[in-house]
């Protein structure tokens, strides 16, 4: 049975789905003001890993995803610029050109990382109506006061309020002091449903018409009022990073359940930081790294993701350029070792069904320990090293097995064991006829101008083999 640690209740619960065979989904999404980061996209790898192991034991996902291209201000206690407008200011464009490009480029990294796209993607600036809808239900509940720059949600009316963290309210003070407390606050923890177009806001390009006035909707609501909108409340699982559990994930629970009286989410599920330096890593802290600079340094963006798969989600990772280049190497070698049991895949010998049916056990009992994905892995290798299995059986195990990794082992044989040129076939050929004549020196030769255009040759007992080389 799968089990799967819950933030909420701080321990490995069995999980049960609200409706049998179905499991409602929800994962905060990015803001779309700047690139991701490569800590932001492990966050993203692993929601990829549970929607892959909640698939492989059979269920039916309902995958809802939020895109914030409004509200989301760089403090997360309503103080600073709303992200969107630094972006615009920074590039010289209109806010909904900058959040219609970097979500282009954000869905770009996660197609590369071989990450499943949620099946309904909802932005912030879609649903403003279910979101004033959203605070005017809190309004009449009496858990909202007016301020100058805003409409609050009262924390102190919320008993619960810091049950996600485990904080209480008067820690949360304490906590925070290091925030610009706005003056119309009642406690420094209350946060924003709505900002009016006034001082610091007065001249924010994104406006809409509301019951209080033009202005518009802070971060926490746009979550509650889509995962509403898309999936009912409560639902099964609702999924982050660690730095949402003490403000954002916080919001969304007091407002969702003050607004409707009923949990937002049965299961709450956090991935750790991705460290640099032992920092996290972060656009604040001045560690940026992306895809793309992984790709300057000739990596693939599935070097990365394999990664990530080496370590629990709920561990931190440090990132280095050395274990980037292990876990390329890794990586090429599943990769080649994949390919040579696909290639022999129609070899005739007894299937060792008795050990096939261990190993698929193992692994379901390892992803099902709360994504054990690490220890997984770990077993895939044994699978490429048991002489007790034909190739058929390894080829048929790792390919199961990969839908839960994402390496694309599939895809990656296809793509690469085309049809080799004749020119390099020709290459093969001489080589094959110094080798026989003992030309050592014109077969080192006939090798690297094989390698150069791009392929590898091998000798096996079968013969040569020629190959498309792993391309980052």
């Amino acid at each position: 049975m799968l089990k799967l640690y819950n933030t909420l209740s701080r321990k490995i619960e069995d999980f049960r789905p609200i409706k049998k065979g179905w499991v409602s989904l929800y994962t905060c999404g990015p803001t779309v003001y700047n690139y991701a980061h490569i800590g932001n996209l492990r966050t993203y790898i692993f929601e990829d890993l549970l929607k892959r192991v909640l698939e492989y034991d059979g269920y039916k996902v309902n995958h809802a995803m939020n895109i914030t291209d409004v509200g989301h201000l760089v403090g997360d206690g309503d103080e600073g610029e709303d992200k969107l407008e630094v972006g615009a200011k920074r590039e010289g464009k209109n806010p909904l050109d900058i959040a219609k490009f970097y979500t282009e480029k954000f869905f770009a990294d996660i197609d590369a990382l071989n990450i499943i796209r949620p099946n309904q993607i909802i932005s912030a600036t879609s649903t403003i109506s279910e979101q004033i809808e959203m605070i005017r239900i809190l309004e009449q509940k009496g858990f909202t006061y007016k301020g100058e720059q805003a409409i609050y949600f009262d924390t102190s009316k919320f008993p619960d309020y810091g049950k996600l963290s485990g904080q209480k309210l008067s820690e949360k003070q304490t906590s925070r002091q290091e925030v610009v407390i706005d003056k119309d606050k009642k406690h420094p923890a209350d946060f924003a449903l709505w900002f009016f177009l006034t001082g610091r806001y007065q001249n924010h390009i994104l406006q809409w018409d509301s019951p209080w006035g033009k202005g518009f909707p802070g971060w926490h609501i746009e979550c509650s009022a889509i995962s509403r909108k898309a999936l009912g409340q409560p639902f099964d699982i609702h999924c982050g990073g660690v730095d949402h559990i003490g403000t954002h994930h916080t919001n969304e629970i007091a407002q969702s359940e003050a607004a409707f009286g009923v949990p937002l989410a049965n299961v709450w599920m956090h991935g750790e930081f991705l460290q640099i330096n032992s920092l996290r890593m972060g656009k604040s802290e001045g560690n940026f790294i992306t895809l793309d600079t992984l790709r300057e340094k000739g990596f693939s963006p599935l070097d990365y993701r394999y990664m990530c798969l080496q370590a629990h989600y709920r561990t931190q990772l440090n990132f280095t350029w050395d274990g980037l280049e292990a876990a390329h190497n890794a990586v090429e070698n599943f990769y080649n070792r994949f390919s040579e049991f696909r290639e022999k895949i129609s070899e005739i010998k007894d299937i060792n069904q008795k050990t096939v049916l261990e190993f698929k056990e193992k692994f379901k009992m390892q992803i099902e320990n709360d994504l054990n994905i690490p220890e997984a892995l770990g077993t895939a290798w044994e699978v490429i090293k048991d002489r007790t299995l034909t190739a058929r059986d390894r080829s048929v195990l790792l390919d199961i097995f990969d839908a839960v990794f994402g390496l694309g082992l599939t895809d990656y044989f296809v793509r690469h064991e085309s049809a080799i040129p004749e020119n390099v076939l020709q290459l093969k050929n001489d080589r094959e006829f110094a080798k026989n004549k003992k030309d050592f020196q014109k077969s080192d030769e006939l090798r690297k101008q094989i390698e150069a255009l791009g392929y590898e040759v091998m000798d096996t007992p079968e013969g040569q083999k020629v190959k498309k080389k792993l391309q980052i």
